[in-house]
């Protein structure tokens, strides 16, 4: 990690991003449902050049091969030469988003911490069609970044449409150093205590209900392209906002779980529909011997980036 701000507990500013699946034909969709992402997350790592590493995920199952195989696979390199060639918009269609608190419980899933809704916790209308929030997990450092910056904390809330075609909607965010602590995780941090270092699948329930609405206050630009899950089986068509969290809470989600980084590269990568919300730059962080639970970069392959202005 890098020196902190003047503040003694440094503190994270987020990059906000709301991430949707867009629409699909149906034999898609029947095969994007089936195609959600897995919950066993040991029979894969992160680490580049080992047998179940990322360049080798589609390899591991035959229902993962878009992971090697797919043309619009995230995360990929945002630039201001990849927004000139998509194009600029002035108006998006809007987001509604409609949260609540509900009961939960938080899951070590062997690469990530998850909180599962088990209560109803609403969700986003997108293009008229509902999408119920099931899940939020975090990835340290960033699977997404822009104009080559990555950064320390990644948040994806994951949704589900509320009809049979089951289509999925993803809000992620960016953290990087900033000014302010995060509620949320100061009232998860005894729960993820005592998950961390568990065996996959170890789970407590929260005693409080959990509030999913603080990541989607603020409004900004936002960009848009399309991409995939950046687990396995990397199911392609999906969507992505920035708050805070202090740099402790980035630790702590770190030592939560299993994988150690050996690099401290610093490469740019980001998703689908990105919504950025009060953004603040910073430079690039080396992450040496940090845990490390991110999606190298993929190729573009020739996708253009369009920019939306809230």
């Amino acid at each position: 990690m890098r020196a902190s701000s003047s503040s003694n507990d440094g503190v994270i500013a987020t990059v906000s991003f709301f991430l949707l699946l867009l629409p699909l034909h149906l034999a898609s969709i029947r095969h994007a449902r089936a195609q959600q992402e897995t919950d066993d997350e040991m029979e894969f790592s992160y680490r580049r050049g080992d047998h179940d590493g990322p360049e080798r995920w589609g390899l591991i199952r035959r229902d993962w091969a878009t992971c090697s195989f797919g043309r619009r696979q995230s995360p990929i390199h945002l630039s201001a030469a990849a927004v000139a060639g998509g194009g600029y918009h002035r108006r998006a269609g809007r987001l509604l988003l409609s949260y609540r608190p509900a009961a939960a419980s938080l899951v070590n899933r062997g690469h990530d911490i998850m909180v599962r809704f088990d209560g109803d916790a609403g969700g986003v209308v997108v293009d008229g069609e509902a999408y119920t929030l099931r899940q939020m997990h975090w990835h340290s450092p960033s699977e997404h970044a822009v104009d080559g910056r990555r950064y320390d904390l990644e948040l994806h809330m994951l949704h589900q449409s509320e009809t049979r075609d089951g289509r999925y909607a993803v809000v992620a965010q960016l953290f990087d150093i900033g000014h302010r602590r995060d509620a949320t995780l100061d009232m998860l941090e005894p729960y993820i205590r005592r998950v961390a270092n568990k065996r996959k699948g170890h789970e407590v329930e929260i005693d409080d209900d959990v509030d999913p609405r603080w990541p989607v206050e603020g409004s900004g630009v936002y960009y848009r392209y399309t991409g995939s899950f950046t687990t396995p089986p990397c199911t392609e068509g999906i969507t992505w906002t920035v708050r805070r969290v202090s740099r402790r809470q980035v630790e702590l989600l770190r030592e939560a779980v299993h994988d150690v980084s050996k690099s401290s590269e610093c490469s740019a990568t980001i998703l689908v529909d990105f919504v950025m919300c009060e953004l603040v730059w910073s430079g690039c962080t080396a992450l040496q011997g940090a845990r490390r639970n991110a999606r190298p970069l993929q190729e573009a392959n020739g996708r253009g980036v369009a920019v939306y202005y809230c």
